[in-house]
Formats: C-alpha cells, sequence, structure tokens
C-alpha cells in the first residue's frame, strides 16, 4: 500500500505516527466500495447489481465514503505495523482524521509498544535480609491473641472500664446544634474505636443511665474542619459486657488443637513464627534486589498495563465508583512496580533459560500430590479446572529467576 509514514513521538512504550495515505489510493478504495454497495441495494427500475455507477455514488455517497475510509483505514494501520515492525500491546487508536477535498486521508496513530528491556546491570548488588529471630515477646504475644479468640463476653451491671464492649444509643449535634435521634454504637473502650472525650463520656454511665454534655473534638482529629469544635453529645447506656479469657492451662491447649499440654502448643507457635518470619524474610530480600534492578535499569512500561492492573485491583477491593478515582491515583506506583518486576522476571527468566518447563510443572504436582497423599493425576485435573496451571507455572519460573539472582548478588544477614 502506498502511504507515507511519519513519527512523532517515540517515548518510552508509545509510539504516535502520522501516516498519510495519497488520493489516489483513496479513490480506487472508493470505488470498490461503490462496487459492493451496489451489490446490497435494489434501485427502483434496476436490478440487483445493475443499476448506473453514477446513481449508485450519488445516492450512497455517504455510506460509500464511510466504507472506504473504514478499509483504508484497516489496511493504512496494518501497512504501518508491519514496516516499522511494531510489537503492539494494545489495539492503536485513531486521531485527527483528515478527509481531503481532492479524496487524501491523514491520520495519527496512537500506539502502545512492548518496552525493549535489556537490564544491562542485574549483579553486584548487596542487601540485608532481615532477622528472622523469634523472641519470647513474640511467642507470648500470639499466645495471648489466641487466649483472646476463645474469650467470653459477659453482661455486668456497673459502669465501664477500659477493654469492656458496650452498646449505646449516641447522637451529635448538628451544625445548627439539633440532636438527631440516636443510633446504636457497638464499641470496645480502649481500642480506638472512639475519640477518647467520647469515651470518657461512656465509662461514667451504667447500664441504663444517660446523659447530655457538651464534648470537645480533638485537636488532632483526622476532619480539620471538626478539630477542636464543641458538640453536644447525648449517650444513652444500653448494655456492658465484660471479657473473661480462658486459663492458661493444658485444658485450654487440648481444646486447641492436638496439644498435650500449654508447653507443646507453645513450641508449635514458636514453630510457626518461626516459618513465617523466614518467608517474610525471603519476600523481603527479593523486594530489596528487585528494587536495585529497577533502580539501576531505566525502561518504560506501556500505561494501559499498569491501568489494567489498577483496575483489576480496584475491582478485587470492590472499590465504590465514588473513591475510584482517588484509589487509581493512590495505587498507580504500586501497580507500575509490578508491572515493572514482572517484566524483569520474564526478561531474566527467557535470557537465563530459567523458565519453567512442562516436565518442571510435571515434578512440582508429583511433589504436591505426595504431600497430600493424593493421586498425581487428581491434582493436575483440579488445578486445571481452577485455571492454576499457569499460575503454577509462573510460581516456578519466579522461584528460578530468584535463585539465580540471589546467587550472583550479596545477601547479607542483620
Amino acid at each position: 500500500m502506498e502511504i507515507e509514514i511519519t513519527t512523532t513521538k517515540a517515548d518510552g512504550a508509545e509510539r504516535r505516527i502520522q501516516v498519510a495515505v495519497p488520493a489516489t489510493t483513496v479513490k480506487d478504495a472508493k470505488k470498490r466500495a461503490a462496487r459492493h454497495v451496489a451489490q446490497q441495494v435494489r434501485m427502483p427500475g434496476f436490478r440487483v447489481g445493475k443499476a448506473p455507477t453514477a446513481m449508485i455514488e450519488k445516492k450512497y455517497a455517504d455510506a460509500i465514503q464511510q466504507e472506504a475510509l473504514e478499509q483504508v483505514m484497516r489496511d493504512a494501520y496494518q501497512a504501518v505495523v508491519e514496516r516499522e515492525q511494531l510489537k503492539l500491546v494494545t489495539q492503536p487508536h485513531a486521531h485527527d482524521v483528515k478527509f481531503g477535498e481532492d479524496d487524501s486521508l491523514s491520520f495519527e496513530l496512537h500506539c502502545e509498544v512492548q518496552p525493549e528491556i535489556t537490564l544491562a546491570k542485574v549483579e553486584g548488588f548487596r542487601v540485608t535480609r532481615p532477622a528472622t529471630t523469634v523472641t519470647n515477646d513474640m511467642v507470648r504475644e500470639q499466645i495471648e491473641q489466641l487466649r483472646d479468640q476463645k474469650a467470653v463476653w459477659t453482661p455486668v451491671t456497673d459502669k465501664p472500664v477500659e477493654g469492656d464492649m458496650v452498646v449505646v444509643m449516641l447522637s451529635m449535634a448538628d451544625e445548627d446544634g439539633t440532636l438527631p435521634e440516636g443510633k446504636e454504637y457497638r464499641v470496645v473502650l480502649g481500642a480506638g474505636q472512639a475519640i477518647p472525650p467520647i469515651e470518657e463520656v461512656l465509662m461514667e454511665l451504667a447500664p441504663g443511665a444517660k446523659v447530655e454534655r457538651g464534648v470537645r473534638w480533638p485537636d488532632d482529629f483526622p476532619d480539620e474542619a471538626q478539630r477542636g469544635k464543641m458538640k453536644t453529645v447525648r449517650a444513652e447506656m444500653k448494655e456492658v459486657k465484660r471479657k473473661t479469657v480462658p486459663a492458661l492451662d493444658d485444658a485450654w491447649a487440648r481444646e486447641m488443637g492436638d496439644f498435650d499440654s500449654v508447653e507443646a502448643l507453645t513450641t508449635a507457635v514458636r514453630s510457626d513464627l518461626e516459618a513465617g518470619k523466614v518467608r517474610e524474610a525471603d519476600a523481603a530480600v527479593r523486594g530489596l534486589v528487585l528494587d536495585e534492578i529497577i533502580g539501576a535499569n531505566e525502561f518504560s512500561v506501556p500505561p494501559s498495563w499498569v491501568t489494567g492492573l489498577v483496575q483489576s485491583y480496584g475491582k478485587a477491593y470492590q472499590i465504590p465508583e465514588a473513591e475510584q478515582e482517588k484509589f487509581a491515583t493512590e495505587f498507580r506506583p504500586t501497580a507500575e512496580r509490578q508491572v515493572r518486576r514482572d517484566l524483569i522476571i520474564e526478561t531474566l527468566a527467557t535470557r537465563e533459560g530459567l523458565t519453567a518447563s512442562e516436565a518442571d510443572v510435571d515434578a512440582r504436582i508429583q511433589e504436591m500430590a505426595e504431600k497430600r497423599g493424593a493421586n498425581p493425576g487428581q491434582v493436575y485435573a483440579q488445578l486445571q479446572k481452577a485455571g492454576r496451571l499457569q499460575e503454577l507455572e509462573r510460581g516456578i519460573t519466579e522461584d528460578r529467576v530468584f535463585a539465580w539472582l540471589l546467587s550472583h548478588n550479596t545477601v547479607e544477614q542483620a
């Protein structure tokens, strides 16, 4: 196809290409379109396809021009992709389309292409692996959390104290001083669920008691417009419940699982915490190495990939429509880093021959089956049905890439 191509912008993954199509090419397309239209329409006094061309061109001028325009633009787009050897990541968009009086055509094609990534520096970095020490205090805190999960809340008749759960009817004056009808709230005192001045009011009320008084909003209240304001508050205490945690003894330990004693449960908790610390340290090291590579190797990423990732996370987090713009602005840097991470892993996997093979996937499934005491064929079928085979393959590849990176860089222990 005879066209003139001029690149007007080549910034990272974005391309803007000015395309000019000569009048002769457009005229030929219009002739073909006219013949096509003639085969589709019926003119009075003529059989289908037998009406004079001039009559068809006059009556269906707009339809002929539209069909010719679309065909020429499709052909021009294909010619641009082939001549410029564009590796597109999204469907290009045509902008500033101009159809001249002489039948010439021009437009600007906006494209996103796969970035060229060389990763000149991926070795010689030095990172620090976080400590994986589990202290006795960490173990005790975890044990207390387990006890707290088994706590029983019992109603009491006296005034609440810190740690109690209260059910209260609460109303706060509007800007004009009007006190609306109260709403029921459940608040654990001392847990930061209510501002301190409100908690002070609640701790003065036994079940059934009421109070109405002015309360000053804290100077560090998140809403600046409310800081330091005095508001009338009406509170009616409906119920006070006090928490009782189970005794730290062997009987409770047996309730928590297959443990004969508190000592056995404590050992298991420590083991779980240590395994978690190792996983966190492994993830941290991977992140630190990637940060070094990202900082040392500048490359662009397709904006549409970042936008797509932001949208998918927004959907997964069920972000309300009114908050989507704010979420997109705040989350975009994280999404861009994720895209860079994936591109780095993919590039290294290809360059160093680290991509997982079908045999690697089969071996991992065999390992999973042995741990579950299941048949490998059944595990494979389950993963395939859940659409997780590709995820498994990607995980094996990532493990290989990071093993390669850690062997080519220095990891120091904190």
